[in-house]
């Protein structure tokens, strides 16, 4: 019974019935796991709650301010160090993964053009104001996808 439900539920989330934070808690419910803590007392995210882990992921992406490339390799790091530990981790760093990479592309696509380049300067404010939404969000352990991103990693 159990797994008919979790088939059912996979079919939900890949009809997009139901989004990927909910498919992850209501498959822990059906695994008789704790949907937000699950993964908590397992993997120790550098001693930090994975509400705060998350919330810095998103967060490091403004590290390109300080150091060059900095906004692209520290969230990668972050990512790849505890995705395979950590379904929470996994889900939203691919997600900033493919937020980084799509913006990156429309802004090279818009600075070809004079026209594109005031336009590429408003894509940056909104990229920026989108990553302080998405540090909220997972600071309340929400999952938000980027709005305009290409699907590069599911």
């Amino acid at each position: 019974m159990k797994y008919e439900d979790l088939k059912i539920l996979d079919e939900l989330r890949e009809k997009g019935s139901i989004t990927e934070e909910e498919y992850q808690r209501e498959k822990a419910k059906l695994l008789n796991e704790e949907p937000a803590s699950a993964n908590r007392g397992k993997q120790p995210l550098f001693g930090l709650t994975e509400n705060t882990y998350l919330m810095l992921m998103h967060l490091s992406q403004f590290a390109g301010a300080i150091l060059p490339l900095a906004g692209f390799v520290v969230p990668i790091l972050m990512w790849t160090t505890q995705k395979d530990l950590n379904a929470h981790v996994d889900l939203h760093g691919k997600n900033i993964l493919n937020a980084i990479i799509s913006y990156a592309i429309y802004a090279i696509i818009l600075s070809i053009t004079v026209i594109g380049i005031p336009v590429a300067i408003v894509l940056g404010v909104l990229y920026a104001v989108f990553v302080v939404i998405a540090t909220l969000k997972a600071n309340n352990g929400e999952y938000w996808k980027y709005p305009f991103t290409i699907q590069f990693f599911k």
